[in-house]
């Protein structure tokens, strides 16, 4: 059975949210099965330019030992780290 175009964006993605640091990927692996079903394109869109962010800004933003200086990343950063375990 062939894979639908959603299928595989989302692996993609998952493969793009794969950091290396265990912290950084069980958040965003927490937010790819909790939210982004349901995300709107512009909420995903947001999620995507966190992608693109350097590894260490978003381990430092994401432990909350440093603030984010674009709003949506940050309302985004923080709505994941509230994310249930």
């Amino acid at each position: 059975m062939e894979p639908t175009a959603d299928e595989i964006e989302l692996k993609r993605i998952r493969w793009r949210c794969r950091r290396g640091m265990r912290e950084l990927d069980q958040l965003f692996d927490r937010y790819l099965a909790q939210c982004w079903a349901t995300e709107s394109e512009p909420a995903r869109g947001v999620f995507l330019r966190l992608l693109d962010c350097e590894d260490d800004k978003l381990w430092r933003w994401s432990m909350g030992y440093e603030q984010c200086p674009d709003a949506e990343l940050a309302a985004l950063v923080e709505r994941i780290r509230q994310l249930p375990a």
